[in-house]
């Protein structure tokens, strides 16, 4: 049985990190709610408070049961819980002068402890915080400080308990992984066994077990998530998968029939279904976002009923759904915080259709995802694919959605996707795109005066698309797609590059 790590989420945007963090030392984390402590706490060997927007000093302060942990399985405390493990334990915490926000470094640590083993004074942190840990409870003892934190990091005596007020986690912290693998290997003693291989033998076995002798339809998308699935899914159950890919007619270029043609000899039983007019009538005329997303979803589950009924037997319904795809529609788990977007393929199948959902991939980030694809022996091509959002152009197209928009934007895309393709930067970006502007601008062209379409171009860099930084694409390449997006593509006159990063913005306009 593997060693599991518990996050406990009071709402902090640094909470998804964390687990990413733990999962990167080849240890499972799991996020729950602070308010829903499992019952049985025999899986997790160590247990993580999160950080929150909320002050322990309100009447507001979040309060978790901590009675089965505290003193009994090892518990780290970062932000918020450091702060709500010394207000409520004896010590005492105060409104901070100056709001500790940013990077800062360690300016002392206690020699000879093993929750610092290899990390030296002088080492940057990131703070992000308004009050401060002014006294610790009596039987804590300080570990390290900055020079406007005095108890930055402090332990319990007799307990394997630790507490920090800065956030391990995120980039900034230079040695922020090597501090979370003193806790967990060091002092909690767990194992390092949690890899893709372990996660495929598990995972084949839960299925076989879950789902026995029925059969599951599962929608491909020809992305690497639904991919994924279909492969484990594959190697469980067989001949007993149906695979269904959906034209909803928000594809890129071709996509329909490439796709088909990539799936060809992968031993996967594929059917393809031209839905395209059946979306494109349902979105007609809808120009809100989340409008857009539920029409999306609902004629999805509208073609899968449809489908299912022509496989006999058919109990599942198999989805591609990752890990990120229900924390920003459920807000990690059902934590307190915010939700960004919801997703077609999160939040449950309506009454009248009644199949069962799994979802092989719910726990597991993007790059996750990728790493046990290539355990499975997929194409490292089809692995290295762009995420492409479920709703598909639909996203992209901002304000309602017609048949020529659809084209427009296709168009311009293939010309976007080719050209990154061509000049080797690909491979460089972990997502790009194209989005259609609900504009029109005043151009020249000849000698005619114009008043067309504007698209913006996006890149982004990142690792699970939880945050994504633009990427700098050379000048020289952006104007040599400009100009080819300009020139070819009918009804286009402006074309301008997209430079948000994620936060404050998302990687998709919609």
């Amino acid at each position: 049985m593997q060693d599991n790590v518990l996050i406990l989420d009071f709402g902090s945007q640094y909470t998804q990190l964390i687990a990413r963090r733990v999962r990167e030392l080849n240890i499972y984390s799991e996020i729950k709610p602070y308010d829903k402590v499992p019952e049985d706490l025999s899986p997790f060997k160590a247990v993580i408070l999160s950080g929150s927007p909320i002050s322990v000093r309100s009447e507001q302060a979040l309060h978790p049961d901590l009675s089965k942990i505290k003193g009994k399985i090892p518990l780290l405390g970062v932000c918020y819980g450091a702060q709500y493990l010394a207000h409520f334990n004896g010590g005492r915490v105060a409104e901070s002068n100056t709001r500790e926000y940013g990077r800062a470094n360690l300016a002392s640590i206690k020699n000879n402890e093993p929750f610092f083993e290899g990390i030296k004074a002088g080492s940057q942190v990131w703070m992000s915080h308004s009050d401060t840990i002014k006294e610790l409870p009596e039987n804590a003892v300080q570990l390290a400080s900055t020079a406007d934190v005095d108890n930055a990091a402090y332990k319990i005596s007799g307990e394997d308990t630790y507490a920090i007020q800065f956030h391990p986690e995120v980039y900034h912290s230079k040695d922020g992984t090597k501090l979370l693998e003193n806790f967990l290997v060091k002092i909690a003693g767990l194992r390092q066994e949690w890899t893709p291989d372990a996660f495929v033998e598990t995972t084949v076995q839960e299925l076989k077990d879950e789902i026995g002798d029925e059969k599951v339809i599962l929608g491909l998308s020809g992305g690497v998530d639904s991919t994924v699935a279909a492969v484990l899914l594959n190697k469980a159950i067989g001949d007993h998968l149906q695979c269904i890919f959906v034209n909803n007619g928000l594809l890129r270029k071709n996509e329909f029939e490439n796709v088909l043609k990539q799936y060809e000899g992968m031993g996967l039983n594929v059917k393809g279904v031209d839905a395209s007019a059946r979306f494109l009538k349902a979105l007609a005329g809808e120009s809100d976002p989340e409008g857009k997303r539920k029409i999306i979803g609902k004629s999805f589950i509208e073609v899968f009923d449809d489908e299912s009924h022509k496989i006999e037997d058919a109990k599942w319904l198999g989805q591609g759904t990752i890990y990120p795809d229900r924390i920003e529609s459920v807000s990690a788990s059902g934590g307190p915080s915010a939700v960004i977007k919801s997703h077609h393929n999160v939040g449950g199948l309506p009454d009248y259709m009644k199949l069962k959902i799994v979802e092989p991939l719910k726990m597991l980030f993007k790059d996750e995802v990728r790493r046990v694809g290539a355990s499975l022996g997929i194409d490292p091509e089809l692995l290295g694919r762009h995420p492409f959002p479920g709703p598909g152009l639909g996203i992209r197209i901002l304000g309602d959605i017609t048949a020529e928009k659809v084209s427009i934007l296709q168009e311009v895309d293939h010309i976007f996707i080719s050209g990154l393709k061509e000049h080797g930067l690909y491979d460089a970006v972990w997502q790009a795109g194209a989005m259609l502007l609900p504009v029109n601008s005043v151009g020249v062209m000849g000698d005619e005066r114009t008043y067309e379409k504007c698209v913006a171009l996006r890149a982004v860099e990142s690792t699970d698309g939880m945050t994504a930084d633009w990427v700098n694409l050379p000048y020289e390449f952006l104007q040599k797609i400009s100009n080819e997006i300009i020139n070819k593509v009918k009804g286009v006159n402006r074309v301008v590059y997209d430079i948000s990063s994620k936060p404050p913005a998302t990687i998709e306009w919609e």
